[in-house]
């Protein structure tokens, strides 16, 4: 099984079996069945992988699920560039494509190995992309291949995110503190947390 599909099972499991029951369920938010080509579709093109209603409101939600060894940080990442993927039209990665209205990050209490034994989550958010992207396309928060491990907040206001690499040269990504972005822009910018804060 190639490392996507493991990548991929991994997620999938996360969220049917600890996401819906841990965060969705406590926020009211209901899952929309989608086509399964459709589902396809929206993430490859829009970096949208789940459709969620509460009332008459849609909610977009791109996840991402990481392993007990990750506690001890306190941002999501997005994916930034796949620079070696052979077709050159994948260059580009999430950043560039997303449309969501919300990010969820969620850290586990095992590794990937023990899944099957996990209930809960240490530490999540859901992020309010609406309001990220504001401060991205406003320039209050930066992307900087400066080659620093972590995001800072510069000039008091703004905060800088490094262009992080894979080991493995498959793709890169940058990092958003979600402390700097409540710090810096008031609890607004997050729907719902645990641990972060």
């Amino acid at each position: 099984m190639s490392k996507y599909k493991n990548d991929r099972a991994f997620s999938d499991y996360v969220h049917k079996h600890i996401a819906l029951p841990n965060i969705y369920k406590s926020i009211a938010w209901l899952e929309v069945r989608l086509k399964k080509n459709y589902a396809k579709y929206i993430d490859m093109t829009l970096g949208i992988d789940y459709v969620f209603v509460k009332g008459d409101t849609v909610k977009t939600v791109q996840e991402r699920f990481r392993e007990e060894k990750y506690k001890a940080f306190t941002d999501f990442t997005i994916r930034y560039r796949r620079d070696e993927n052979k077709h050159e039209d994948r260059h580009e990665s999430e950043y560039f494509k997303m449309k969501a209205h919300y990010f969820t990050y969620g850290i586990l209490d095992c590794s990937k190995n023990d899944i099957s034994k996990s209930s809960t989550f240490l530490k999540y958010a859901i992020i309010d992309l609406k309001k990220v992207y504001e401060k991205l396309d406003s320039g209050d928060i930066f992307i900087s291949d400066n080659g620093k491990n972590k995001c800072r907040i510069v000039d008091g206001s703004r905060i800088e995110c490094p262009v992080k690499y894979n080991t493995d040269g498959s793709s890169s990504f940058f990092p958003i503190d979600i402390l700097y972005l409540v710090k810096l822009w008031g609890n607004d910018m997050v729907v719902v947390q645990k641990g972060f804060l």
